[in-house]
């Protein structure tokens, strides 16, 4: 186990490494001093038109995203108290997904893709928030098969818009069902759902710890369990309407970056949330700035490349963990 103050240090240092990464990286390569003068002066060159114009907005783009999803997948598997949940189980990457697909049906311009989605995701939201609290008892077993419904529905409209969907735009279509950054515009309003969440998670921190134990005990030590599950599923699912509404469907990271943390640090969320954030970020960023350059002029959806390099990674660090247990 790592100690906190080593692995936010850590983790901090590869977040400003996988900037430099994506900064330096691309079809005009720029070396560290390029990207320095660049950052720190206003000269009118081609490094400052190149990191501030083209590089850095995407850069942004890309860890703002990861966090969110990673932020999102913590704050989910302490609700349904399972270790495989992840940001889109409850459908609302679905939502947004028929509602994004159907815009671009429509020959919507590009600038309102991103309210197409999140108005889909907020109406996943409530779709499956008022099914699943309903006249009966609200509880995690009933919110997750509500949101798995709710999920194989919107699916199946996923496949019959597809089926439909003329060749045109149905490239651009499966892009961003498997995360597209290429076109987003950088703007302040993902960050500050990020800020946000990230310091209302942090405050309720002791609690999901013990929530996390078990609802019995969290009541008999004085916690609301239902407002505060109540208060996890809306922060979450917001959370995840913002990611999607900014990269479209992007697997993986909200799943195993929480996973990767908690065999590396224990599961105290007072640590858990602001590493998952750095991380989830660093390797969102990481893994677009690689889809952009792997086999460039073309790039890859940054979907793919978290999932080859997350699934590897994860199950040797999963192997690791178990190798220790029976040792």
């Amino acid at each position: 186990m790592l100690r906190p103050m080593t692995l936010l240090v850590t983790l901090i240092m590869l977040s400003m490494a996988t900037f430099m990464f994506a900064f330096s990286v691309g079809s005009i390569q720029l070396s560290f001093s390029q990207i320095w003068s660049a950052l720190t002066t206003t000269d009118a060159n081609i490094a400052h038109t190149i990191v501030w114009d083209l590089r850095a907005p995407r850069a942004y783009i890309a860890f703002v995203t990861g966090g969110l999803l990673s932020l999102a997948g913590v704050l989910m598997q302490v609700l349904l108290r399972n270790p495989l949940a992840d940001p889109y189980i409850l459908g609302v990457s679905g939502g947004a997904s028929v509602a994004t697909l159907i815009a671009m049906l429509m020959g919507v311009s590009s600038s309102w893709l991103s309210g197409s989605a999140f108005i889909g995701a907020l109406i996943s939201i409530v779709l499956v928030f008022g099914l699943s609290h309903g006249k009966g008892s609200w509880n995690p077993a009933r919110l997750l098969l509500t949101g798995v419904v709710i999920a194989a529905g919107w699916g199946a409209m996923i496949n019959f818009i597809l089926s439909i969907a003329p060749e045109k735009p149905l490239r651009g279509m499966l892009f961003w069902l498997m995360g597209d950054i290429s076109h987003i515009t950088a703007d302040p309003t993902s960050l500050v759902a990020l800020v946000t969440g990230l310091i209302i998670s942090f405050f309720i921190a002791r609690q999901l710890n013990i929530l996390s134990r078990g609802e019995l005990q969290a009541s008999a030590l004085g916690i609301s369990v239902t407002p505060l599950r109540i208060s996890l599923f809306i922060l979450a699912s917001l959370l995840t309407a913002f990611a999607v509404t900014q990269a479209g469907s992007i697997g993986f990271i909200g799943l195993i970056v929480p996973h990767m943390l908690r065999l590396l640090s224990g599961s105290d969320h007072r640590l858990l949330i602001p590493a998952s954030v750095l991380l989830g970020g660093s390797l969102l960023l990481i893994s677009d700035t690689l889809a952009r350059t792997i086999i460039a002029p073309q790039q890859l959806p940054v979907g793919v490349i978290t999932a080859f390099i997350g699934v590897p990674f994860f199950l040797l660090l999963l192997n690791k963990s178990f190798q220790r247990q029976t040792v």
